[in-house]
């Protein structure tokens, strides 16, 4: 392997000191694609919210969800007031699902992720057609309401042509969804390029699972019906609890979900350790360790899917190898027949090196 240079160096050996401080895995761990490790700031936040919940010590859980909701407006490039705050990508999918009118055409990638598809395809009445990833921008068509694709593959890594998509959309009329939970917290984000931003932050945001986000443009939030709208999404909350809500919430928080509490809490310490490391600082890191893996899997005669730039590495017809490596202590995951392997700032050069000399040789 290459070596890296000074800067790189230094980078590798703060985030090396970082992910002693706030990270304990019991194995090699290249399954952030499946759920982020939790930091111990927000393993701690947590527990002691949780010794407060007996004692009816609340006084931490609203302004966690204000802290978060914060923390990702700024990872994500938009004001605070256009992110709602929820629980699941299923949720906001099936809101946006439920906005649009009879007949409506819905244009996705082919084996995206079911929670962002199935809102859309259980509904009858619209036209969902899907297209191959790389085809995507050039599938819109004056037809298509909404094209909806995950910024990064689940399945394999591979990169959605946001620009392209974006440019094609506005072109035709059309709006867009983007699921960016594959890639917030190591992927720059402008989510104010698109008319939908939903991101669960359980995985590169390493929040507790229950925690979602959606960034929602303005034009778009105007023609959304709040419809799963509790007493939070009233622009007072405290005098919305009963009967209709007089004033919905101008802000996006009118499509808000009553939060999991101790979520966000852990949500905000974990925010907070993406901010101060810097998502361009995760994204160097882990695009070397994603390089070094793809060049350790060319030397052993594999080949990776796509053409690099992800940080969720996949081997085609190799994800049985997933079982056989977990025994060797290495945490990998199998999707759609692939070996997925997925690098954050908690994982090493020694990690890609240990995975590379645990893998079966190929079979030719």
């Amino acid at each position: 392997m290459s070596h890296t240079d000074n800067d790189s160096r230094g980078t590798a050996n703060g985030l090396t000191s970082l992910a002693e401080a706030e990270f304990a895995p019991r194995t090699t761990y290249l399954n952030t694609a499946s759920s982020g490790l939790g930091p111990a700031r927000a393993a701690e936040a947590v527990q002691r919210a949780a010794r407060g919940w007996p004692t009816g010590d609340f006084s931490d859980y609203d302004p966690a969800v204000a802290a978060s909701r914060a923390a990702f407006a700024r990872i994500a490039g938009v004001p605070p007031e256009r992110v709602a705050a929820g629980a699941s990508v299923s949720v906001y999918a099936g809101l946006i699902a439920a906005g649009l009118p009879s007949g409506a055409e819905v244009l996705v990638a082919e084996g995206d992720f079911s929670s962002l598809v199935n809102p859309f395809a259980v509904r009858a009445d619209l036209k969902l057609r899907t297209a191959p990833l790389e085809r995507m921008a050039e599938e819109i068509g004056p037809g298509t309401a909404l094209v909806a694709v995950s910024s990064v593959q689940s399945a394999d890594g591979r990169l959605a042509d946001l620009d392209a998509i974006r440019t094609a959309a506005a072109a035709h009329g059309a709006r867009t969804l983007v699921d960016a939970t594959q890639s917030a917290g190591w992927l720059p984000l402008r989510a104010g390029d698109f008319d939908y931003v939903v991101c669960a932050g359980f995985k590169w945001l390493l929040a507790p699972r229950g925690v979602c986000f959606l960034a929602i443009g303005e034009s778009a939030a105007a023609e959304l019906p709040p419809a799963f709208a509790g007493w939070l999404a009233g622009e007072e909350p405290w005098e919305s609890c009963y009967g209709p809500i007089a004033q919905l919430a101008t802000s996006a928080r009118r499509f808000d979900h009553s939060p999991a509490y101790l979520c966000y809490i852990g949500a905000a310490a974990s925010l907070a350790l993406i901010e101060e490391t810097g998502v361009e600082t995760i994204h160097a890191h882990n695009l070397a360790l994603a390089d070094r893996f793809t060049a350790g899997l060319a030397e052993l005669g594999y080949q990776a899917v796509g053409t690099g730039g992800s940080a969720i590495v996949s081997v085609p017809g190799l994800g049985a190898a997933a079982e056989q490596l977990e025994r060797a202590g290495i945490q990998v995951s199998a999707r759609a027949g692939n070996l997925r392997a997925s690098f954050h700032l908690y994982n090493s050069a020694q990690d890609v090196d240990r995975i590379l000399d645990a893998l079966p040789a190929p079979v030719h």
